[in-house]
């Protein structure tokens, strides 16, 4: 199934029926009045997060949604029907924006909860509404009101505790396919993951939590370099981030300027992003024979007092120690 994360819909809401325009009309009532009912409301679009949804797929095809009219007044006081709701499903965590003024609207962070993001157009008033003692027989009623209409912005945060960030290549989906049943794609080439995978964790007997591998960043990933900022929208929502770094032997890159490069997307993108809780994880210790990338990172997260985690994913070195302090850490 293709994940798609950032979508823009068009939503009209119903328009208000209009008023009716009547008189009784009844046999032995020689002096009958208006009777004309008003119109019905239109029908409003909702916007509800659903945990039976994913991804915004649905929404990348169909582009406009528009809620049923109210229907008109009738004689006999009789009332147009409201128009039906149109409620619009969408991924618990779903961020719904104006895409005029980029203002949140709501954030859908929990089941079920909903916003209406396009009111119903009121009905309008038939002319029985208008009799007074001096104006026994109206001959006018009102139109249905138009329902609201907009353009706007649907952008889905994964949930998740844990959010595995670094570069291309770190090690993340090779992780996170060790420490959950998640399958991402693995290969020897960058750019391998090119969405978010979900991985749930268990660790003892009653502990469990969600880990997201965010596809690989590079520099300049906050103006859209790479897979870009579109990936970068995941993270904010975690709980806790993991660098990954490779330390083995096959990159020559300075380890610590690859952890700092991640570090200084994350400030451009979001400095709130920095102030979170994390911790870094040295990979591909099976491969770093020569140790001198190894060693740099580690002195370095001594120094800065950053808790250091050096694993091997294909041999499983260390991520019983790395579980034990996720599990730990997010307790807290």
């Amino acid at each position: 199934m293709q994940f798609v994360d950032y979508v823009k819909i068009y939503v009209k809401a119903g328009d208000g029926g209009r008023g009716c325009i009547s008189f009784r009309r009844e046999k032995y009532v020689p002096r009958g009045g208006p009777d004309g009912g008003d119109g019905g409301k239109g029908g409003d679009v909702i916007i509800q997060a659903s945990c039976e949804l994913h991804t915004l797929l649905d929404h990348k095809y169909k582009k406009t949604y528009k809620a049923q009219k109210g229907q008109h007044g009738k004689g006999s006081n009789m009332k147009g029907r409201d128009g039906e709701d149109l409620i619009i499903k969408v991924p618990v965590g779903t961020v719904v924006k104006d895409a005029e003024t980029e203002e949140i609207i709501a954030d859908l962070d929990e089941e079920g909860k909903q916003v209406v993001v396009a009111k119903g157009g009121r009905g309008g008033f038939g002319n029985a509404h208008f009799a007074t003692p001096t104006n026994q027989a109206p001959r006018y009623a009102q139109p249905g009101e138009k329902g609201e209409e907009r353009w706007i912005i649907l952008e889905l945060k994964l949930l998740a505790d844990v959010g595995l960030i670094g570069l291309p290549n770190a090690g993340k989906s090779t992780l996170i396919s060790v420490i959950s049943s998640a399958r991402p794609k693995i290969a020897d080439y960058p750019f391998t993951t090119l969405n978010p995978v979900l991985g749930v964790v268990k660790y003892g007997e009653y502990q469990s939590f969600v880990v997201a591998d965010i596809p690989g960043l590079i520099e300049g990933a906050h103006q859209g370099a790479g897979l870009g900022h579109q990936f970068l929208r995941h993270v904010e929502r975690t709980s806790l981030l993991l660098h990954l770094v490779d330390v083995s032997d096959f990159l020559e890159s300075d380890p610590v300027e690859d952890f700092e490069k991640i570090q200084k997307e994350l400030e451009l993108y979001n400095p709130a992003l920095t102030k979170k809780p994390f911790a870094v994880v040295g990979t591909k210790i099976d491969i770093a024979y020569k140790a001198e990338r190894f060693d740099r990172l580690k002195e370095y997260c001594e120094k800065k007092g950053i808790d250091f985690f050096p694993v091997s994913a294909v041999k499983k070195e260390g991520i019983d120690n790395l579980l034990k302090y996720l599990s730990e850490r997010l307790k807290r």
